[in-house]
């Protein structure tokens, strides 16, 4: 089966590319370095020729409404016209857990996608998972000034290498339309995690906590972030994954 993976060279993407040969398939990237601009629908068609499936990870990194809402429903709606006119018969979407109970920006886009990706013409799966390992590392580099402050959030993290696999797992069966969400092992505050990365890391900023405001930042602190229900989890603790990563600016 050759499976295509939108946005196969980022953080998640580069494990769901892994996880797709592990499995015994074909992987086909869609990205700008191999010639397909996801935005504009350029490349795309030749590059779904003999595509049974796509696993769309494709991000941007903005957290606000309007150009997340665009980038998102876009891309997905180009996937499905393409990917119908190519024969495919399943896409599996990722999404983040809780993007209906939390109204920051970046997740309204999200949750547009979401319907975008269930409504064309190819059938789908949403798989929403939970912040990868990563994030907290991630947010600690997007603040700067002598202190981290580091928003209130109750979180499951787990790795990006299982949320890989689990995508991968599902592009091989039937569409289910949304799927049980995917969370870590365990649930952690956000702070917590920055300060622990922060001593591994060698930093020498305070990591502070600060509950964002509204409706949001209560939905954020008091985890609306996280799985409602059972379903399937990773394995992997936030402390296996930083004793075993590298800085972020380190990686190729």
């Amino acid at each position: 089966m050759r499976v295509a993976v939108a946005g196969g060279t980022g953080v998640v993407g580069r494990h769901v590319v892994k996880s797709v040969r592990t499995a015994g398939h074909e992987p086909v990237v869609l990205s700008r370095s191999r010639g397909v601009d996801l935005a504009s629908g350029r490349g795309l068609t030749a590059a779904l020729d003999g595509v049974d499936a796509i696993v769309d990870v494709a991000n941007i990194s903005t957290l606000a409404r309007r150009p997340a809402t665009r980038f998102f429903t876009t891309v997905s709606r180009r996937l499905q016209e393409a990917g119908a006119a190519a024969g495919v018969r399943h896409l599996v979407t990722l999404s983040i857990v809780g993007v209906d109970r939390v109204g920051l920006g970046y997740y309204q886009g999200k949750l547009a996608q979401e319907a975008v990706a269930l409504s064309g013409p190819v059938p789908g799966t949403v798989l929403r998972a939970t912040q990868f390992h990563e994030f907290a590392e991630q947010t600690l580099a997007r603040v700067r000034g002598p202190v981290a402050l580091t928003p209130r959030m109750r979180m499951r993290p787990v790795a990006a290498s299982e949320v890989a696999a689990r995508l991968v797992a599902l592009v091989q069966g039937e569409p289910q339309g949304m799927a049980d969400d995917f969370g870590g092992p365990e649930v952690h505050e956000l702070v917590d995690l920055a300060r622990r990365v922060s001593a591994a890391r060698g930093l020498r900023r305070p990591v502070l906590p600060v509950r964002l405001p509204g409706a949001t930042g209560r939905a954020m602190a008091t985890g609306a972030l996280l799985p409602r229900a059972g379903g399937p989890r990773g394995t992997v603790t936030f402390a296996e994954w930083l004793a075993g990563s590298s800085p972020l600016n380190a990686r190729p």
